[in-house]
């Protein structure tokens, strides 16, 4: 098994997190925090997505995070005509060191922006605290489904997989309707704007720094699998 910037993520990601399950004081020193973060703890945009809320909410992440990421970072293999071809992944994209860095750009920096709406809404709310590394998770799926929007999103623990260009729009749908609705303790926003962010990224420095149109690339993947 390689060690990828993905598996290093996991792997910093959970034993933190397992650490925090066991003493308090490190989920009290990373969770986020908005008057904290007004007192000039900054950091806790991102160190929050280091610590999550119980064994599922780490293992969900994790698992989504390998899946995705693994393919996102490195490419998705497949079968073609002319033999094995891995395609479409940051390091075919953008090179080998190029890459690995802007792969994990592109998760650290999903982190602290996918929080940016629930600091202005909650900067002066002492009740208020998150936790968990679904934006940045979000980040990474929603540009594996931008990359190759074929490939299907599996349910966890469920057999039932649905084409990304499909699962995309419904699950940003539902995170919305949710957000508004605002029952339970999930940070739905962070859902949304870290997937956007991980789209935006992803054009942005495909065509900034390749010769890669993401964009084309999605519209040419749909067209072939719809036939239209």
């Amino acid at each position: 098994m390689d060690l990828t910037i993905t598996l290093i993520i996991v792997i910093v990601t959970s034993l933190i997190s397992l650490g925090a399950f066991n003493n308090a004081r490190i989920k009290e020193d990373l969770i986020f925090y908005p008057p904290s973060i007004g007192r000039g703890q900054w950091y806790r945009f991102f160190s929050c997505g280091l610590i999550h809320a119980d064994y599922f909410h780490l293992i969900f992440n994790m698992y989504a995070l390998y899946t995705f990421g693994t393919n996102v970072e490195l490419g998705l293999t497949y079968r073609s005509a002319e033999g094995l071809v891995v395609d479409n992944g940051f390091l075919q994209i953008f090179g080998q060191l190029k890459g690995k860095l802007f792969y994990l750009a592109m998760y650290v920096l999903a982190l602290g922006f996918c929080l940016l709406p629930t600091y202005f809404k909650h900067k002066d709310d002492s009740y208020y605290m998150s936790l968990g590394a679904s934006g940045g998770v979000s980040a990474v799926i929603f540009t594996g489904m931008l990359l190759e929007p074929r490939s299907g999103v599996g349910l966890l623990f469920l057999p039932i997989s649905i084409p990304g260009y499909i699962f995309a729009p419904l699950f940003l749908i539902i995170s919305h309707y949710l957000a508004k609705r605002g029952r339970d303790n999930i940070n739905h926003s962070a859902h949304i704007w870290g997937a956007l962010f991980g789209i935006m990224f992803t054009i942005s420095m495909s065509y900034l720094l390749s010769d890669f149109d993401p964009v084309q690339n999605f519209i040419e993947s749909i067209r072939m699998d719809t036939g239209l």
